[in-house]
Order: C-alpha cells, then sequence, then structure tokens
C-alpha cells in the first residue's frame, strides 16, 4: 500500500514565494487560483489510467451533463466478488492534479473495501471539457450522482460521497441539495474548509482584506447543517495541515447535526498526506461497516418482518 501512496502527493495550492502575487490576482484571476488544474505540469493531458496500478475491472467514461460538458470518469469494480461490498462510493478530488492522481485512493477502496468508485473528474480537469467555477462543478457533482443513479448494475447500490478537500465542499453542497431523495448513505470529509472566505487568511495571508471580494464560495458552514441528520459523517483531520487549518474540520464537525458523527485526528497528518497516515483506510472501513452496512442489513430484516 505504502507504494502506492507515494503518488498522492500532489501539489499545494501556494508556495510563500507566490502568495504575494496571488494576492494582487484573486479578485481578476481567483478561479485560476482556487482551481489550478494546471497543477502538476501536464495535468490536463497526462492522466494515470487504472492498469497502471494493477486494476482491470473498470470503465473509462465521459459522462456529459446537462450544460453541455463532457466530464472523464474512472468506474472501477471490486475484482473480489465474493468480498464486494453492496456501496459504491462517488469520489470528489481536490483542487490540483487529476483524478489518476486519486487511483491508489481508489485501489484501496475497492481492493480491500470492496467498493465500486466512480471516480469523477470535474469540468476543466484532466481529459473533461470546460472550465472550473463553482456553479460549474455543483452541476458535475449532480451529474456524478445522477448517473451512479441511473446505471442499472447500480440499482440498490449504498452511495458514499467522499471528498478531499475541495471535494470536501463539493460533497457537502451535493448531499444538502439531496436532501429529500434519500439514497446518500453517508458522507466522508477529508481536510475541508470551512468557505472559500474563511480559508484565504491562513492560504493567502497577504489577501486576507480582499476575502469579501472573493465570488467563489463553496459555503460548507452554511450547507453542513441542510444536510439530512439520518446521514452518517465520517472527519478525516490532519493536524498539520498547512493549506486548510484543522479547525475547520473541528468547526464543521460541531455545527454538524448529522446522528452519527465521527472524528478522526490524524497528529502528523498534512493537506495532502493525510491519506497516507497510519489507520486511514481502517477508519473508512470500520465506519461503512458500522454505519452504512449495518444500516442496510436492519432495513433487510425489518422488510422480512
Amino acid at each position: 500500500m505504502a507504494s502506492y501512496l507515494s503518488y498522492l502527493r500532489v501539489p499545494v495550492l501556494v508556495s510563500s514565494g507566490v502568495t504575494a502575487l496571488l494576492s494582487g490576482l484573486l479578485y481578476f484571476k481567483q478561479n485560476e487560483i482556487i482551481y489550478p488544474r494546471n497543477l502538476p505540469p501536464g495535468a490536463r493531458t497526462d492522466v494515470p489510467r487504472p492498469p497502471q496500478f494493477g486494476i482491470s475491472d473498470f470503465e473509462e467514461l465521459m459522462i456529459p451533463t446537462p450544460d453541455g460538458e463532457s466530464l472523464s470518469a474512472f468506474f472501477i469494480r471490486p475484482e473480489n466478488k465474493r468480498h464486494a461490498r453492496n456501496i459504491t462510493i462517488l469520489m470528489f478530488h481536490g483542487n490540483a492534479g487529476n483524478i489518476g492522481h486519486r487511483l491508489p485512493i481508489a485501489k484501496i477502496l475497492h481492493d480491500d473495501l470492496g467498493c465500486n468508485v466512480l471516480m469523477l473528474q470535474y469540468r476543466g480537469y484532466g481529459m473533461s471539457t470546460g472550465t472550473p467555477n463553482e456553479k460549474g462543478l455543483m452541476v458535475d457533482a449532480q451529474t456524478g450522482l445522477d448517473y451512479v443513479r441511473q446505471r442499472a448494475e447500480l440499482k440498490d447500490t449504498k452511495i458514499v460521497l467522499y471528498g478531499q478537500s475541495l471535494g470536501g465542499a463539493v460533497s457537502i453542497g451535493l448531499a444538502a441539495r439531496n436532501r429529500n431523495e434519500g439514497d446518500i448513505a453517508a458522507i466522508i470529509l477529508e481536510n475541508t474548509f470551512l468557505s472559500i472566505r474563511e480559508l484565504i487568511p491562513s492560504a493567502f495571508p497577504p489577501a486576507k482584506y480582499l476575502a469579501p471580494l472573493c465570488h467563489q464560495y463553496w459555503s460548507s458552514e452554511e450547507m453542513l447543517p441542510q444536510v439530512t441528520p439520518s446521514i452518517p459523517i465520517l472527519f478525516l483531520s490532519g493536524s498539520k495541515d498547512e493549506i486548510v487549518p484543522a479547525t475547520h474540520m473541528r468547526q464543521l464537525y460541531d455545527i454538524c447535526r448529522s446522528d452519527i458523527k465521527i472524528f478522526k485526528e490524524f497528529p502528523n497528518g498534512t493537506h495532502n498526506d493525510t491519506v497516507a497516515e497510519p489507520g486511514y483506510f481502517n477508519y473508512i472501513d470500520d465506519f461503512l461497516r458500522q454505519h452504512v452496512l449495518r444500516t442496510l442489513r436492519n432495513r433487510t430484516e425489518k422488510s422480512e418482518e
């Protein structure tokens, strides 16, 4: 597992040498700053594929959106059918790199945890068409969820949203907008921020006074309380996160109204390396067994009574 996780070190959003420049560009070029889809170099064209990580049961997809874009995606099935779980993880990545950089995570989710995984690539990232912005990414997320809903082989699957950093904000917003549908079984959040405006003072200190000018909101602190309380949520927080202060995750946990909410802290976890910390996937496995599969079994038993 460690050899695969070494691929997960995608670039952070900024470095100290360019922070001042980003401050001045925040208002006029904020989409390019918030969605650095060209990092690392070649990220728009060089997308690692599942076979490079020993994944054979997969499909490469181009999923159309209602507003005319095409989203590239990988749909990965568990190869060990005897240990497969009736769970589909809809995976939302962070703000840099592409879905190929997250394939080591998907390999563990489907190899060791037995889940289907749909890795969706936002518009403007990797091979997906279009240009990223908050409205567009919300359409992309809904498109991914609707794809899972409409795919015949996933008819009775338990849908779990899994988001890292920006992907966590995407997951929260998606769950809030679909709160009346009743088919999202759980949410997993890693190193997610309260909102872009709340993030700016720590991520771009010189630009803190320009935060009110930011038109990309991603206000998870407002959306999270709107998520249906019956949806269990797992919070995975790296204490040494140098981009999103760990206090953001703790505050999100505090305002969360879920009946079941679990907070797991990784003392040495940084923004991009928390996923490689010991116990990370064990926590996810326990969460799925106790709060997704057990719920499924309980509902089945009641329906048979």
